[in-house]
């Protein structure tokens, strides 16, 4: 599962990224309104944590637009006690849930989750497709030309993260960041190894390779 959090108290923003990588969600972080609606736009998310403060465009707004442009991600709105007026304003735009700071990041968790599995329910399958190729969310299986693959639990998350960012460049940094939930290169050939593990599993024996390299940048799933 991938969740944008859009927070910026950075502080903040660190503690719900490190508890929601704890449970093993995919999570991207943004500071900024304009920025966190262009993430939105051009990445598929399965739940967005949005506070209503935000500088360059406020959660409100962002909300709007969003849902102006059929954009139906299930949204979580953060805010201050006091904003009872926005928190009805966000609900009636279209926000599925809110909470008001301060919480318990472990409510947070579980309203991301909840949010989650409405979002798999009413979009079964929960199966990510890049060409030929498929992966059941559910039982965690890859598919590929009648062929179907085991997958250890991080060779699993490094291939979700890459079909959630099928088309786009995926850097070490990030795939460390995601998959491994490092904040530093160990400066280590990790990744590299289990990018081989996973291209031998997926690409070997088919004339149409999905995982590629991007020389000096990182790798990139894409259909042929």
């Amino acid at each position: 599962m991938r969740v944008l959090v859009v927070e910026d108290e950075r502080k903040t923003a660190t503690f719900i990224r490190k508890a929601l990588l704890a449970e093993s969600f995919a999570v991207d972080v943004s500071h900024n309104g304009a920025e966190a609606l262009t993430l939105a736009t051009k990445t598929p998310f399965d739940a967005i944590v949005l506070d209503i403060m935000l500088p360059g465009q406020d959660g409100l707004s962002v909300l709007r637009q969003l849902r102006e442009q059929k954009d139906a991600t299930p949204i979580l709105l953060l805010s201050a006690r006091g904003q009872v007026d926005e928190r009805v304003e966000g609900l009636n735009a279209g926000a599925d849930d809110y909470l008001p700071k301060p919480f318990a990041l472990a409510e947070l968790i579980a309203r991301v989750r909840s949010l989650g599995r409405r979002r798999t329910s009413e979009a079964k399958p929960a199966q990510l497709r890049v060409a030929d190729l498929t992966l059941d969310t559910n039982t965690r299986q890859a598919h590929r030309g009648g062929n179907s693959f085991e997958l250890t639990t991080r060779e699993y998350r490094l291939l979700e993260f890459l079909m959630h960012s099928a088309g786009r460049i995926c850097s070490r940094m990030m795939i460390l960041e995601q998959v491994w939930e490092y904040h530093f290169d160990p400066g280590t050939n990790l990744v590299d190894v289990y990018i081989k593990r996973l291209r031998e599993k997926i690409d070997d024996g088919f004339e149409a390779k999905l995982l590629h390299t991007v020389r000096g940048t990182g790798y990139v799933l894409k259909e042929p």
